[in-house]
C-alpha cells in the first residue's frame, strides 16, 4: 500500500495559493494593530485622536468579540454557501473598517470601525475561513498539510507586514498606513474567486474531483446542522477543546495589542517592538507549518497540552528576565514557534470528532471561545494598566491559565462521536 500523498490539480494548486494569500493579508493587517495604539490615542502624538488607551483596548476587546461571534455565522454561510462567498463578503467589509477609521475621531466611532467592522470582517475573511476551506475542498492526504501551510503563510502576513507598517507609520503618518491596509485587504475578493468549487472532467486520477467527491460524502453522524451542534455541546471533549481555545485568544490578544506599549513604557523603542511582532510572525511560519505536520503522526490532544504549556514557560521567562531588546526578539521568535500552532490540531480535532460535514460552523463556535478570550486579555490588560499603571496581573494570568490549558487538553477523547442510541425495552 502506498504511503504517497496525491499530486494537486492547478486547480487545487491556485486554490492553496490564493487562500494563504487571504490569509497573510488578513493575519498580517490584525497583527498590526499594536503599532497603532499610541499613534492613534496617545494625548502627546501628533495626528493622534487622544482618546487613551483604554479606549483603545475597549476598541480592540470589541474587534475580538465580533470576530468571534461572527465566526460560527460565517462558518454556517460557508458550509450552505461556500467559503468563497464568505471570504469575499468579509474582505469588503474588513477593507471598509480600515478606510472608515482614520475618520473616526471618537471613542464610540472608533469602536465601531476599527472594532465592529474589522472583527466582521475578519471573521469572514480570516484564515480561520480559509482553513475550512481546505478542509471541505482538499483530498484527505492534504489537508493537514494545506491547514499547516495555511497557519504558516498567515504568520508569514504578520512578519512581512508589521515592520513595513511601522515603517510607514513613522515615515506618513499612521492615517495613511491604516489606508494603504485597506487597499490591500480589498483585494480579497479577487482571490476568494479560486476557491470556488469546480465540476471537473472525468479523468481517471483527476485529484480535484475525487476531492470534490470526498468533500460531498464526509464521515458525519449528524443527519442536518442543528443536530450537529447539538451533538457537539453534549460532548465533554469538545467543551475540553472550547475551553483550552479560550486561553489561546488571552494570550495572543493581549501580546498583539499590548506588547508594543508595554515595551514602550520600559525604554524599549517602537522599532524593536514592531520586530518582536514580526519574529512572532516569522517563527510561526516554522511553529505554524511543523504543527500541521505534527498533528497527522502524533496525538492532537497532547500536541496542544505541549504547546500550552511551553506558552507558559516562555511567558514566565519573558517575565523574569531583564526586559533587553535581545530578550524582547527572543520572546517574539519563541512565541511565535507557539503562536497559530494551536490551530491545526484544533481544526482536525474538530473534524476527528465530528466529520468535517458541518466544520466550518462547528470550528466557528471553538472560535467564539478564542476570541470571547480575546475580549478578556485585551480589556483586562487595558483596565488594569488605566487603574495600576502596570501590565503584570495579567501577563502572569497569562502564565496560570496556559498551565491549567495544558491540563484540561489530557481528557480529549480523539474519535468520532457516537450518539448514545436508546434501546427499547421489551414488554
Amino acid at each position: 500500500m502506498s504511503s504517497a500523498r496525491p499530486k494537486l490539480s492547478t486547480a487545487l494548486w491556485l486554490m492553496v495559493i490564493c487562500g494563504c494569500l487571504i490569509g497573510m493579508l488578513a493575519f498580517g493587517f490584525r497583527s498590526s494593530f499594536g503599532l497603532f495604539v499610541d499613534p492613534v490615542s496617545s494625548p502627546d502624538a501628533e495626528g493622534s485622536f487622544g482618546f487613551g488607551r483604554e479606549a483603545f483596548a475597549i476598541a480592540m476587546a470589541i474587534q475580538n468579540l465580533a470576530w468571534g461571534v461572527g465566526q460560527p455565522i460565517a462558518g454556517a454561510l460557508a458550509d450552505r454557501y461556500g467559503p468563497w462567498r464568505v471570504l469575499a463578503g468579509g474582505g469588503v467589509i474588513f477593507a471598509a473598517g480600515l478606510f472608515l477609521s482614520t475618520m473616526s475621531s471618537d471613542p464610540v466611532s472608533y469602536s465601531i470601525t476599527a472594532g465592529l467592522l474589522v472583527g466582521i470582517g475578519m471573521s469572514g475573511a480570516g484564515h480561520n475561513t480559509v482553513l475550512a476551506a481546505f478542509g471541505q475542498l482538499m483530498p484527505p492526504e492534504r489537508r493537514a498539510w494545506a491547514m499547516g501551510l495555511g497557519t504558516a503563510t498567515a504568520s508569514l502576513g504578520q512578519f512581512l507586514v508589521v515592520p513595513v507598517g511601522q515603517a510607514f507609520i513613522e515615515a506618513y503618518g499612521w492615517m495613511a498606513a491604516m489606508m494603504i491596509m485597506g487597499v490591500g485587504m480589498a483585494s480579497t475578493p479577487l482571490l476568494a474567486l479560486a476557491l470556488r468549487p469546480r465540476k471537473e472532467k472525468k479523468t481517471s486520477g483527476n485529484v480535484a474531483a475525487a476531492a470534490a467527491a470526498v468533500s460531498h460524502s464526509v464521515t458525519s453522524t449528524a443527519a442536518s446542522l442543528r443536530e450537529a451542534i447539538r451533538q457537539a455541546f453534549g460532548h465533554t471533549s469538545f467543551w475540553l477543546l472550547t475551553a483550552g481555545f479560550f486561553v489561546c485568544g488571552f494570550q495572543l490578544a493581549f501580546v498583539t495589542v499590548h506588547l508594543p506599549p508595554y515595551l514602550s513604557d520600559l525604554g524599549i523603542s517602537a522599532r524593536t517592538a514592531s520586530w518582536a511582532l514580526a519574529m512572532v510572525g516569522l517563527f510561526n511560519v516554522i511553529g505554524g507549518y511543523m504543527a500541521g505536520v505534527l498533528s497527522e503522526r502524533f496525538s492532537r490532544r497532547l500536541l496542544l497540552s505541549w504547546i500550552y504549556f511551553l506558552r507558559a514557560v516562555v511567558t514566565a521567562g519573558f517575565l523574569l528576565l531583564p526586559i533587553s531588546p535581545v530578550t524582547t526578539l527572543l520572546f517574539g521568535a519563541l512565541m511565535g514557534l507557539l503562536w497559530l500552532s494551536t490551530v491545526p490540531p484544533t481544526v482536525q480535532l474538530v473534524g476527528v470528532m465530528f466529520g468535517s460535514k458541518y466544520l466550518s460552523t462547528l470550528f466557528g463556535f471553538v472560535f467564539l471561545s478564542h476570541q470571547i478570550g480575546g475580549f478578556v486579555g485585551v480589556l483586562l490588560g487595558g483596565y488594569l494598566f488605566a487603574r495600576t499603571g502596570s501590565y503584570d496581573v495579567v501577563w502572569w494570568m497569562s502564565v496560570v491559565l496556559a498551565v491549567a490549558a495544558a491540563i484540561v487538553h489530557l481528557p480529549i477523547r480523539e474519535r468520532l462521536f457516537s450518539p448514545k442510541v436508546a434501546v427499547p425495552v421489551a414488554g
